[in-house]
Formats: structure tokens, C-alpha cells, sequence
């Protein structure tokens, strides 16, 4: 199994987290990743890191398709990969309609097929066989309309690698197989070594060399319920405030694993504003199954059913270097 480092969302902690990647490179880290949702975005500080480091890959988990056009996803993935010599990954997903609609002003219907598109788009660039042409119902190009003028053009920039990894965030069993289907790897969230069963059939279709790439929130800390609390607050704000009531995948997905009373309730407390009586309601056993807290020992006898899964790349969420370390000792 390979490790990462999840740096997550800038925004939450505004600092230079280079000294940590630095750490994890020595270490012989596989990756680096950061996220978005709609605050920093996730390539700023991806470039950062990229620049001060040579070897550590560099993980966009996620990146929201809305966000921009397939267009300017290849020539910013082109780019990146040139500057840090090949070690670009793109991490890509949906997002939620609230974030869809609500922030980027574009609409959410058929994700599945607007995530295809997407995808067929910026592998047709990065190989730069011809001049782009792309009749979808999402994202055609030329687009139809407008001047009429509209003409296909092929990349200016030779790309170094005319295949960069494509991994999808999904949790849907849908988007999960999706993923399978046409990308390179799958970032999961939320996911449970105990319960990976629930994806088996989703990834049936998954081709020799598919990535499994899951984050895993790492606490070393001798008082198992004071570690499992940013785990719980997280779970909580996710149940609660990252989709809508009516729909949430993130609920969907834990009902899923076998907790959909709990889950209701921690959503219905939050929505009211009753949120420390929300986080108060996770389960033990959901935040600790999702990830590895506890005193050095414990988590080294937990990290048994996470090298017995289909994860082929552990992604630990942690910004302290004695996490670091402990999983390299362990893993690596």
C-alpha cells in the first residue's frame, strides 16, 4: 500500500504546509493533495508545493467540474505536469447541487453524463491527435451558436504525458462505477475497511492497475473519544451542511453502510441549528471505522483491515509529522 498526504482546503488553515509535504517526501510519501469546495481552489496551492518539492506526486482531491470548462482542465493539467516533470494527478468530481447551482451558477442535472463528457474532453486534448471536435449534449465544441464562428483547435502545448491520471470522487454506486469504468482510480470518502462490500458490485468493471485512493483522518492521541471528536464534527457538518436536505450524498452513503437511523438524526439536529447536539449524536462506530485514531499501538493493530481492503493508496489526513512518521514506519 502506498500513503499520501491529504492537505485538504487552504482556506481552513491559511499557511505554507511545506514543511509537512517535505516531511512526507522524505518519508517516501506517494502523493500530495489538496481540495476545494468554494474557498481556495485547488490548484494555487498545489503549484506551491510542487514548486519546492521533486518527487511527490500532486493530487487534486477533488476538483469541481463546474468549476471550469474541459478546455481549461486540460491546459492546466498539461501545464502542471510539464512544470513538476510528470507527477500531476487529477482528482475530479461533481460536487452537489448546492455548490453546482448555489456558487458556480451552473446546473447539476445528469452528472453522470455531464462527468463522461468532461472526462472524453480532456483526454481528446491531452492526446492532441486532431483538432477538437466534441458532439456531447454538455459540453460540445465548437458550441453551437453564438458567432458561428467557433473553430476546433488542438493544443498548443506538447503535453509530457499524453495520458495524466484520471481519478473520480464518487459515492454513489452509479458515479462509483463510472469511475470504474473510465477512469484511472476512485478517491472515496467516508469509506470503511469493514464494509467495503458495498462497492463490490460498482466496481466490478474496474480494469487492471485501477487506484483506490481513500482518506483517512490519522490521530494519535491516548484518549480515543477526544480523538474521534474532529472526526465526529466532521461527519456532522458533512450529514448536515454539505448538501441539501432533500438530497445528500454524503447521507445516502451512510445509510448505505448500515446507519441510516443515526445519520437522519445527526441531519435533522443539524439543520435546526442544534449542531453540538448533531456531533454529539455520531456514533463511535462510524467516525472510528472511517478512520485511525487512538494511542501508536492502536493504530498500527486498526491499520490490518485497511491493508486487507482494495485500497491501494491510504491518504492520511493529518497535519502532524508523528503521523507521518508512524505510518511510514508501518507501511513503507
Amino acid at each position: 500500500m502506498r500513503l499520501g498526504l491529504m492537505l485538504g482546503y487552504w482556506g481552513a488553515q491559511p499557511n505554507d504546509p511545506i514543511d509537512l509535504v517535505r516531511e512526507a517526501e522524505q518519508l517516501g510519501y506517494d502523493s500530495a493533495w489538496f481540495a476545494e469546495a468554494y474557498g481556495s481552489d485547488v490548484f494555487s496551492p498545489l503549484c506551491w508545493v510542487g514548486a519546492r518539492t521533486s518527487r511527490i506526486k500532486l493530487g487534486t482531491a477533488v476538483m469541481q467540474i463546474s468549476a471550469r470548462t474541459p478546455a481549461c482542465v486540460a491546459m492546466t493539467a498539461a501545464t502542471i505536469d510539464h512544470l513538476s516533470k510528470g507527477r500531476l494527478i487529477l482528482g475530479m468530481g461533481v460536487s452537489g447541487p448546492q455548490v453546482v447551482e448555489g456558487w458556480y451558477g451552473q446546473p447539476f442535472p445528469k452528472p453522470l453524463a455531464r462527468t463522461r463528457e468532461f472526462v472524453e474532453i480532456v483526454r481528446k486534448i491531452l492526446r492532441r491527435e486532431e483538432p477538437v471536435e466534441y458532439a456531447g449534449k454538455h459540453y460540445p465544441l465548437p458550441v453551437p451558436g453564438g458567432t458561428g464562428l467557433g473553430k476546433p483547435l488542438t493544443l498548443i502545448v506538447h503535453p509530457l504525458r499524453s495520458h495524466i491520471p484520471i481519478y473520480l470522487g464518487a459515492e454513489g454506486p452509479k458515479n462509483v462505477a463510472l469511475a470504474a469504468e473510465i477512469a484511472d482510480g476512485w478517491l472515496p470518502l467516508f469509506v470503511s475497511p469493514f464494509r467495503f462490500g458495498i462497492f463490490e458490485e460498482p466496481l466490478r468493471g474496474m480494469k487492471d492497475g485501477f487506484e483506490i485512493a481513500a482518506t483517512v483522518v490519522v490521530n494519535i492521541n491516548n484518549d480515543i473519544a477526544q480523538a474521534l471528536m474532529p472526526i465526529k464534527a466532521s461527519l456532522a457538518f458533512y450529514m448536515g451542511g454539505m448538501g441539501a436536505p432533500q438530497q445528500n450524498f454524503h447521507v445516502n452513503l451512510l445509510g448505505r453502510m448500515g446507519f441510516g437511523e443515526p445519520v437522519a438524526r445527526i441531519q435533522e439536529l443539524f439543520l435546526s441549528g442544534r449542531r453540538a447536539e448533531a456531533i454529539a449524536a455520531v456514533p463511535d462506530e462510524i467516525a472510528d471505522e472511517i478512520s485511525l485514531v487512538g494511542p501508536p499501538e492502536r493504530i498500527r493493530e486498526r491499520l490490518g483491515p485497511w491493508l486487507e481492503s482494495p485500497v491501494t493508496t491510504l491518504i492520511a489526513g493529518t497535519q502532524d509529522p508523528a503521523v507521518l512518521r508512524l505510518l511510514a514506519e508501518e507501511l513503507l
